[in-house]
């Protein structure tokens, strides 16, 4: 904990950091026994409450229980569902396979190690999610970042890249990603793809936000560029838009091949249990048959960042659903901030602020789902309105720091 936060750690666990949010999944919930309109939950789709999908689940888990089948996928645990799934996956995102991951972090950490060795070079956003940043850590592999989605400077890194492998005999893996959680905006895809004509290197991009949410038909962010075809090593987690746990990686057979026989995440780790496997089969075929849940996602989005841009305030470059809203202020005004949009306004939406961020800033990180109404949205936009005005007349300043 450092200073500057550890200075509230009484009053702010269970509130700002391990919060408990109760009752069914979706907008509408109870925070410390009040009901709230939620903002923070990754069910993009609305799907983690659908009558369906807890159907699926509570009879999968009534016929085999959460123990089936033990041991990893390579030894004990492997399943004709397993199969099942992996291959519907991968006809999803238009990938020759796909294999099945336990977790998105764990997962996406080990395809990094399992992929690149001492001789290679592994070149990625310096904005790429911490599973990414950690796998690259782990890897043996010379390292280089460059500047979010700054091209031109990807572009140095891969001569200097270059000129490495040719000593080596290595290749060079470009990582990125589809979404960028925290801002929204999405990696520069199609630049990137551009390059694989001068460049011999192969494109990992870990499209977690992505999946089910980006292109015409929620195959990600490659669908939404048109580069599918460029994209090596195709990572997406179930966390998201399919509201469970789990993930998979995908891409052309002999490098999902390799992955099966490689990923020690998954052949030290038992597999994914059946009843979790049966349920991503049923969120994915209401992923495909339902595109109604896609459009309501965007039509939503779309009413809650244009009403707040509209009502002065900054939400930065957001391509996605992912809503930030930008505010200046201390740690102090965020947790005034925070107490008077969960108490006074039942509105709980997660902060960010230093040291995550930089000092004196605050960002209100708003997800928007098919779940929410219009009338979510209004009083949404209504509220922020309120609060921005209080932040920037002091009023927060006058009010003690307790939660």
């Amino acid at each position: 904990m450092t200073e500057d936060l550890g200075k509230y750690a009484d009053v702010g666990h269970h509130y700002l950091a391990f919060p408990k949010l109760t009752g069914a999944i979706g907008p509408r919930m109870y925070f410390q026994g009040r009901p709230v309109l939620v903002w923070s939950l990754n069910d993009y789709l609305g799907l983690a409450s659908d009558p369906a999908v807890r159907t699926a689940d509570a009879e999968a888990a009534a016929e085999y229980g959460l123990a089936y089948p033990m041991g990893s996928r390579m030894l004990t645990g492997n399943t004709d569902e397993h199969e099942a799934l992996e291959r519907e996956l991968a006809d999803f995102v238009g990938k020759p396979d796909a294999f099945l991951l336990n977790y998105g972090y764990q997962g996406f950490m080990s395809v990094i190690d399992a992929l690149t060795d001492r001789h290679d070079v592994v070149i990625y956003d310096q904005l790429s999610h911490a599973c990414l940043i950690d796998g690259v850590r782990l890897s043996p592999a010379q390292r280089m970042s460059f500047r979010h989605n700054d091209i031109a400077h990807l572009e140095e890194r891969l001569e200097r890249a270059m000129a490495h492998v040719e000593k080596t005999g290595g290749g060079i893996l470009v990582i990125t990603e589809g979404v960028f959680g925290m801002r929204g905006d999405l990696g520069a895809l199609d630049k990137i793809a551009a390059l694989k004509s001068r460049y011999p290197f192969r494109l990992l991009v870990d499209d977690a936000h992505g999946f089910g949410v980006m292109g015409k038909t929620g195959r990600g962010v490659p669908e939404h560029f048109g580069v599918s075809d460029a994209v090596d090593i195709w990572l997406a987690t179930f966390a998201k838009s399919m509201a469970l746990i789990g993930a998979f990686v995908a891409g052309e057979k002999d490098i999902i091949q390799y992955l099966r026989y490689h990923l020690r995440s998954q052949i030290y780790a038992k597999s994914l249990p059946i009843a979790i496997v049966k349920g991503a089969r049923k969120r994915l075929e209401l992923i495909r048959t339902q595109p109604e849940r896609l459009q309501k996602l965007w039509h939503i989005t779309r009413l809650l960042q244009e009403g707040l841009r509209q009502v002065g305030l900054d939400i930065g470059p957001t391509e996605s659903p992912v809503t930030p809203v930008y505010l200046s202020g201390n740690e102090h005004e965020a947790i005034a901030l925070v107490r008077d949009l969960r108490e006074n306004f039942g509105i709980f939406c997660s902060v960010v602020t230093y040291p995550v961020i930089e000092r004196g800033k605050i960002i209100l990180r708003l997800i928007p789902t098919a779940a929410h109404s219009e009338a979510d949205v209004a009083y949404t936009i209504e509220t922020f309105a309120k609060v921005a005005e209080r932040l920037r007349t002091g009023y927060y300043l006058s009010l003690p720091a307790t939660l």
